[in-house]
């Protein structure tokens, strides 16, 4: 057992009773489905993909792909460490009317805090920091979105999905230290030096 309990808020706890009222089983399989683009899985293959597409391409690309292929990785491990050190019974161990309205089971039922699906779009949405603008918020949107699939799921409480996602963030902008990916985009750069 993970040595620190973490304990729901009184909002996480309206929101998923919310949830739990006014799910359908229409709904969830879509939610489910949606949440599949924010598995470590999934995420990992694309960054090892892209990342051997670049190894041909100028080092801009290859530093990017470096950095992005990390960013995966480091964020796929990262919550499995965390899971070990805390502990939080997941939303949907907690509903019974959710179930008769099409909530799933989740993972590991003490595996909430953090949501790793969250960590993932976090770092992915600071990442996208770098993009002309049109790209960067489309990504961020999809970002947010594909975390708020976890609490419309059951898997995680809203406070789970806010601290997986702030965490990536945060990690994303430590790697870039080591990467060397850049901090802001190069047209940022460019306004900045007249």
């Amino acid at each position: 057992m993970a040595p620190f309990r973490v304990q729901p808020t009184r909002t996480d706890k309206t929101i998923a009773d919310s949830v739990s009222e006014y799910a359908t089983p229409a709904t969830e399989r879509i939610a489910e489905a949606l949440t599949w683009g924010a598995d470590e899985h999934v995420l990992c293959a694309l960054a090892l993909g892209w990342w051997l597409y670049s190894r041909d391409k100028d080092a801009g690309q290859r530093r990017n792909s470096n950095h992005i292929l990390l960013t995966t990785t480091v964020t796929a491990v990262l919550p499995h460490l965390l899971k070990m050190a805390f502990t939080q019974e997941r939303p949907d161990r907690q509903t019974a009317r959710g179930h008769l309205h099409g909530v799933p089971f989740s993972g590991k039922p003490e595996d909430a805090f953090p949501s790793g699906h969250a960590l993932h779009m976090g770092a992915l949405a600071s990442a996208a920091g770098t993009l002309p603008p049109w790209p960067r918020r489309a990504i961020r949107i999809l970002a947010v979105g594909l975390s708020l699939t976890r609490v419309v799921v059951l898997a995680h409480w809203g406070s789970d999905v806010i601290a997986g996602f702030a965490l990536g963030a945060f990690m994303e902008r430590m790697l870039r230290l080591w990467t060397g990916y850049p901090l802001r985009s190069a047209k940022d750069e460019d306004h900045a030096n007249p």
